[in-house]
């Protein structure tokens, strides 16, 4: 049995529940998503079929929910090792708040914490229980794609990226800011 942080709409720990009795009742819990980036090319993964929600569609890097008593940061870390077989240094760019309706009957009722990392080039070894496959793609072809078939796409992945590109967005303007 794997619990999650129930958390209040400040993100403030309030209790821990069950993953799945969690997510049947669409309670809010703290999760989790990371965005691995190679320069322009970000590494989308695409759920495993037999995940208890969302299986088969393409999403980021990876996702989760931390352990009671686990950092965020650690717990992305953690996951990112567990579902794609590397490790690499990850950055908490912000988070999103959202309630969508997902396969089985699950609710992803979430505070989700938005982390960010540089590939590092370790080799890529997938969980398949977690991963049915992953590639790298260009923001560009990804908001098209996103744009013209959003149901391939996990709900919270839009959402999500657009927090991230705007975090890249600020970052790139403050370098041009200090070079001046």
């Amino acid at each position: 049995m794997v619990n999650v942080i129930l958390v209040d709409q400040n993100d403030n720990a309030i209790a821990i529940g069950e993953k799945l009795k969690v997510h049947n009742l669409g309670l809010l819990h703290r999760a989790f998503s990371v965005f691995v980036f190679d320069r322009n090319l970000l590494l989308l993964q695409q759920r495993a079929q037999s995940l208890y929600h969302s299986g088969g569609l393409w999403s980021n890097t990876c996702c989760s929910h931390p352990l009671p008593f686990e950092k965020t940061i650690d717990a992305g870390a953690r996951r990112l090792k567990e579902e794609m077989g590397f490790s690499l240094e990850l950055q908490n760019v912000g988070k999103i708040l959202y309630k969508h309706y997902c396969s089985n009957d699950m609710i992803e009722h979430e505070i989700d914490h938005v982390l960010v990392g540089d590939y590092n080039y370790q080799q890529i070894i997938v969980n398949e229980k977690e991963v049915m496959n992953y590639k790298w793609q260009t923001v560009d072809l990804i908001k098209q794609d996103l744009d013209e078939y959003p149901q391939r796409y996990t709900k919270w992945f839009s959402q999500a990226l657009d927090l991230v590109l705007k975090f890249k967005n600020m970052n790139k303007l403050n370098k041009i800011v200090l070079k001046v």
